[in-house]
């Protein structure tokens, strides 16, 4: 544990960047310039091990016995849905073409990744869910990143990914033959390349203010071309091409964009800062956060635009008449997404026949109803004379229970203190739980809730990094950080270790199953 160990001074947690409502003391472009500059870290050298090395515990993890359990090998769960259809995929090079399977509601860009599996390992519990796994273990090491670059702290950063690695939810996620794992890590690997963004952004102002012309226009200066928004743009589109809920995080991630370079002006010293990222960056982020993703989102279906066979590709004259200075293509496209529309819209369930795992987004914060997976009555292996396996979709307690006093917390960090770590925090978190209410008649499962779970463990190690305290807060107080931290940090492991066996379906007695099921809604 010495390699994460924290730095020098007041590194454990960087205060928020409050932007100055009028000039700073001495009104001099030095302090100025300073103030938009990111706090101090590490050398880049040892964030990178230990970036890696957290990624490695968690790929270990993430892989273990990847391939168990199957039903009698076949895939378990909704496994059913987009295992087979990845066959498809891989078959036809790249696209779908089994019009009667009526549940192929989801862009192809997910299904393309499972088959990439099923090509290396085959059609097996490993084949299908190594992409899933793989993009799991990614995640890890994007929030490692994320957390180091807002804490400005290797051993936040080590605890933001060993929670991760704990977390239920996404563990369960990562070894599944779904599509959540892969979209979970697209909307992580967006909001990372804002992030690096925001910091390019005010670093480039930075160098304005020391030259002087940072004010020669009243809406200050063009900022150039941002090259980690524009990759930002392209992991929101191939979020979109998993699963189309990737639209609301091009919502919410491209107004915090705007704002975050609003107030960057604001801290330069520009004079009309709103009006000057509205001028100034409103146009380019729009093509960034909107355009690319889109065209990202329709490269996505190549094979689909190439084939002579895929589901609706030719309905042009047949179904829809040739009449259109719109490319047939695209109308197909179009009419293809109207019915997976009107699927998603129309899929609820009346009050006498709810699926038995369904949930409403009011109870995905505290993971107040899992959903059961996997389920063998009679296996052995467990030391007794009866054994159960199963699987149970469920995020970790030591977490997820405290997901409101963690979320109120950041919140008022956000408005109190105007820290935009915990405002970003928030934006990430809301953009995955908010719009889940907008029909709350809909079919909803905890699995949805799967993007929301890196944000939960950024707002949890921030927090973290308060109760750590800085390193002026003296010797005693930074001791008592400290060990409130490893006692959380071990808290959540240990739960993690509890639940093991049926977040991977290991044989366990019918007393053993019956303990780890805590509330009358894990039932």
């Amino acid at each position: 544990m010495s390699l994460i160990a924290p730095q020098s001074a007041d590194d454990v947690v960087a205060p928020g960047e409050v932007p100055a409502a009028g000039p700073p003391p001495g009104n001099d472009r030095e302090s100025r310039a300073r103030s938009l500059e990111p706090g101090p870290v590490s050398a880049p050298l040892r964030g990178w091990l230990i970036t890696l090395a957290v990624a490695l515990v968690g790929g270990v993890v993430r892989f273990w016995n990847l391939g168990f359990p199957t039903d009698k090998g076949t895939p378990i769960f909704d496994e059913k849905h987009y295992v087979p259809q990845a066959a498809q995929v891989l078959r036809n090079g790249g696209y779908e073409d089994n019009a009667g399977y009526e549940l192929i509601v989801h862009p192809p860009l997910g299904k393309q990744l499972i088959a990439i599996g099923e090509w290396l390992f085959g059609y097996d519990g490993v084949g299908w869910r190594f992409a899933s796994a793989v993009a799991g273990t990614l995640t890890i090491l994007l929030v490692v990143r994320i957390a180091r670059r807002l804490t400005r702290s290797d051993l936040i950063a080590a605890i933001a990914g060993v929670l991760l690695i704990a977390d239920g939810l996404s563990h369960v996620q990562s070894r599944m033959g779904m599509l959540d794992a892969a979209q979970a890590f697209f909307v992580v690997a967006a909001f990372a390349c804002l992030v690096v963004d925001r910091d390019q952004v005010r670093a480039r102002l930075a160098v304005a203010v020391r030259e002087g012309w940072v004010t020669d226009s009243p809406y200050g200066p063009w900022l150039g071309f941002r090259w980690w928004r524009f990759a930002g743009g392209i992991s929101l589109g191939l979020a979109c091409g998993v699963k189309w809920s990737g639209l609301w995080y091009i919502a919410f991630f491209g107004v915090m964009s705007v704002l975050w370079s609003a107030t960057a002006r604001r801290a330069a010293g520009v004079e009309r800062p709103w009006l000057g990222s509205f001028a100034k960056d409103l146009l380019p982020s729009l093509f960034a956060l909107l355009v690319v993703p889109l065209l990202v989102y329709l490269a996505t279906w190549w094979s689909w635009f190439a084939s002579e066979t895929a589901i609706d590709r030719h309905v042009v004259g047949s179904k829809l008449p040739d009449d259109s200075w719109v490319p047939d293509p695209l109308r197909a496209l179009w009419y293809y997404s109207s019915n997976v529309f009107e699927f998603h819209t129309n899929l609820v369930t009346s009050a006498t026949n709810q699926h038995p795992w369904e949930s409403k987004p009011w109870t995905w914060p505290m993971g107040l109803r899992p959903m059961l997976y996997y389920f063998e009555g009679a296996v052995t292996g467990c030391g007794a004379a009866t054994c159960v396996g199963a699987i149970m979709l469920v995020g970790t307690p030591a977490m997820y229970w405290l997901a409101f006093p963690v979320l109120a917390w950041a919140l008022w960090q956000a408005i109190s203190r105007l820290d935009w770590r915990y405002a970003a925090v928030l934006v990430g978190y809301g953009a995955g739980f908010l719009p889940w209410f907008i029909n709350v008649d809909r079919q909803m499962y905890l699995f949805y809730a799967l993007p929301m779970a890196p944000f939960l463990v950024l707002g949890i190690a921030l927090a973290l990094g308060e109760v750590l305290g800085r390193a002026s807060d003296g010797p005693e107080r930074r001791g008592t950080g400290r060990l409130a931290v490893a006692l959380y940090v071990g808290l959540v492991v240990a739960n993690f270790v509890w639940l093991w066996p049926i977040l991977n379906g290991n044989p366990i007695t019918p007393e053993m199953w019956d303990a780890q099921k805590w509330l009358p809604s894990w039932n």
